[in-house]
């Protein structure tokens, strides 16, 4: 057994399951994470896909009453307009990522354009943090279609890597008149439809790639991503029921930075396209 790479893998992990649910881009962090410890071959390109899977869980876990009562009401107006707004708004980019995924890839999933995403992403979630937020739905119960279909052309911007799957979705929402708890929430439950196709597409697509000796490494990163984003999840939901969004910005800012400077100035050789 290498107990190194369980320990990458366990940290790696980690990364994931914190910044999965922040806009701050877990794919980013991912990306730059694996470069520094390098991990960054295409099995680690498999690893960092398939231990979403542990992070989406925690989300399954901590609105497991909610998710239960929404297929226990199945029929119900209420219950199938939510069905129906996940269903909306997840079309769009699993659309686009269909179509362009393996060129987005190819040139985009490298340190480089990542920092300059998080940079990009930090200064427009300022400017939406300055803009006058009227809110016209409080609760996810009062979304109607069309701020789904908003919602869900919003995040197609997280095809991007560095850009932040909840970071779109979250400022999304803000824009388009949710409550910071409603825009939040959404963008939880829509990560649950999103990242299960997502990583089992991923996964099915490059499965030469699994091994059965890999089983210790993909369980190491896995429970390590859902405790990880389970405390995640709950301190993020405590934070913006009373804060903004620009402390996010700021860190994606820095980190942005950081990570070109430290290539500018030959501290570290950052992989390249």
């Amino acid at each position: 057994m290498d107990w190194l790479l369980l320990f990458k893998a366990f940290l790696l992990g980690i990364v994931e399951g914190v910044t999965e649910f922040l806009p701050v881009s877990s794919t980013g962090h991912l990306i730059v994470a694996g470069d520094l410890l390098n991990f960054n071959d295409d099995r680690a390109m498999v690893f960092t896909v398939a231990i979403q899977l542990g992070a989406i869980l925690a989300v399954c876990w901590e609105y497991r009453e909610r998710l239960i009562n929404v297929i226990r009401d199945l029929g119900t107006r209420q219950a199938n307009r939510f069905v129906l707004n996940l269903f909306i708004a997840f079309l769009p980019a699993a659309v686009l990522g269909l179509l362009f995924i393996k060129t987005i890839k190819h040139y985009l999933f490298h340190p480089m354009p990542v920092a300059f995403a998080l940079i990009i992403g930090g200064i427009l979630i300022l400017w939406a943090e300055q803009r006058e937020h009227r809110v016209e739905v409080e609760a996810v119960d009062d979304m109607g279609w069309k701020h789904a279909l908003q919602i869900g052309f919003a995040q197609c911007l997280a095809l991007v890597p560095g850009t932040s799957r909840s970071g779109a979705t979250i400022i999304g929402g803000l824009l388009f008149g949710l409550s910071r708890k409603a825009a939040a929430e959404f963008s939880f439950f829509l990560a649950i439809p999103v990242m299960f196709a997502a990583t089992f597409y991923d996964v099915y697509k490059h499965r030469e790639f699994l091994h059965i000796d890999d089983l210790g490494m993909f369980a190491a990163g896995s429970v390590a991503a859902f405790f990880s984003a389970l405390m995640a999840i709950r301190g993020f939901i405590r934070y913006v029921s009373h804060h903004d969004f620009s402390l996010f910005a700021w860190y994606r800012i820095v980190f942005g930075l950081v990570v070109l400077l430290t290539a500018y100035f030959g501290v570290v050789d950052w992989t390249t396209v």
